[in-house]
């Protein structure tokens, strides 16, 4: 059964905020959660010129209190959740190798991209089991599948987030809980648009990708790819629509590669 209440985290702006959009464009109501209050009503206001219910909840998604108080609020106002989206998060400020990273700056990157998702779960999930199922979408990263030499923290936390989801698809598929990991490629946002590494970047992946690869999820025409990778800019939903049928156990999923056939971890 298609979703019919997202909460979308980090929806001030950016991507977070055209997901609320795009959702409400086809019909769902959408509780948008983050920090900046002001931010987050200008999003509401696009979702209901669409003719859809919104609400806004403040919330730092690394305080627990702060989450569940939010979600009580939305499921308040226009119902239970069915469909997480897991997009606040953050980078930190300089390309530098691991040894070299500021401790206090690594662990905030972590906490708002792991601990962050995971409250989210803690506050969400229970409901959607209770309910008989939901959709947990998170907001992956191309840095969630390879090693970089720099942006440590922010590589580790996106490759946690994928742990995140392939737990709540392994623990929950038979509760009807489905778990994607949407990579949106590289959107121009403003994160984007100050990192040094995108300094000379013409081309882009254009948001609508992005939220056209959320809302088939959202619908349940993806459902076959949960617990798996997908990315905005290069999987096209038809496409993937036709390969499921044909998808072996760790097809886009993370996993150690043997060095050969009699590997003893393998």
């Amino acid at each position: 059964m298609p979703a019919r209440v997202a909460l979308v985290t980090g929806a001030s702006r950016g991507i977070g905020r055209a997901i609320a959009e795009g959702l409400a464009s086809v019909g769902m109501d959408v509780g948008v959660l983050g920090r900046d209050e002001a931010a987050l009503r200008e999003t509401a206001d696009a979702v209901e010129r669409v003719g859809a219910s919104a609400c806004v909840a403040t919330a730092d998604v690394r305080d627990l209190e702060q989450v569940r108080a939010a979600v009580e609020r939305v499921e308040m106002t226009v119902g239970p959740i069915d469909l997480l989206v897991n997009n606040a998060g953050m980078i930190e400020a300089d390309a530098v190798p691991i040894w070299e990273a500021e401790p206090a700056e690594w662990w905030d990157v972590v906490e708002a991209n792991v601990r962050g998702p995971f409250h989210c779960l803690q506050a969400v999930v229970p409901g959607m089991v209770e309910r008989g199922g939901g959709r947990v979408i998170d907001l992956a990263s191309g840095a969630s599948t390879r090693d970089s030499a720099d942006y440590s923290a922010y590589y580790a936390s996106k490759t946690a987030l994928l742990r995140l989801g392939a737990s709540v698809h392994a623990a929950g598929y038979d509760l009807g809980l489905r778990a994607f990991e949407v990579a949106p490629g590289v959107v121009r946002t403003q994160m984007t648009g100050g990192m040094a590494v995108h300094a000379d970047r013409t081309e882009w992946t254009d948001v609508a990708d992005v939220v056209e690869l959320v809302v088939a999820c959202a619908r349940g025409d993806l459902d076959a790819w949960s617990g798996r990778f997908l990315r905005a800019g290069a999987d096209d939903v038809d496409t993937l629509r036709e390969t499921a049928p044909a998808l072996t156990d760790d097809a886009r999923t993370l996993r150690l590669r043997p060095y050969s056939d009699d590997d003893p971890v393998a």
